[in-house]
């Protein structure tokens, strides 16, 4: 009887720390889910500057693109401010240089990157949009990324 009941404790406590792990699990889950909330609504605040700007590719690509356009480094500015409260790792100018030092493969900049395509083809007025971000558990070549493309361009009158 003593067996049954310490085999009956073991059962009923290894289920409670399966209970436990899952429930971390969940936790940052919806941690990272709330992050790349967050990067969706800034890329959408971008995408609703440049429709406001008329939709020339000429001027969007002169104003937006990264890292050289006025309209970027303003809204960088917002991604800036956003980051204090929830977006961690951004930097918060363009010529912020990353404290990762050097790594192997892909560059580890968490530094938004905006395009515009304009040469005509098919992909007319094509915005790309690539937030980083870096939680402080990640490590220093590691980044998170949300990628938000859209078609913005006028009618021809």
């Amino acid at each position: 009887m003593l067996l049954e009941a310490l085999i009956a404790i073991l059962i009923f406590s290894l289920g409670i720390l399966t209970v436990v792990g899952i429930q971390a699990t969940s936790i940052k889950m919806a941690a990272d889910a709330q992050l790349r909330t967050k990067a969706a609504l800034l890329a959408n605040r971008l995408i609703g500057q440049m429709w406001a700007n008329g939709g020339d590719i000429d001027t969007m690509k002169a104003a937006f693109e990264s890292p050289d356009g006025d309209s970027y480094k303003e809204w960088l500015e917002d991604v800036c401010a956003f980051a204090k409260q929830g977006l961690p790792g951004v930097p918060c100018a363009v010529d912020a240089e990353d404290e990762s030092g050097s790594c192997e493969g892909d560059s580890s900049s968490t530094l938004p990157e905006v395009s515009v395509n304009g040469d005509g083809d098919v992909k007319n007025g094509e915005v790309e949009i690539t937030l980083y971000w870096r939680t402080p558990s990640m490590p220093q070549c590691e980044r998170h990324r949300h990628i938000v493309t859209s078609q913005i361009s006028r009618n021809p009158t």
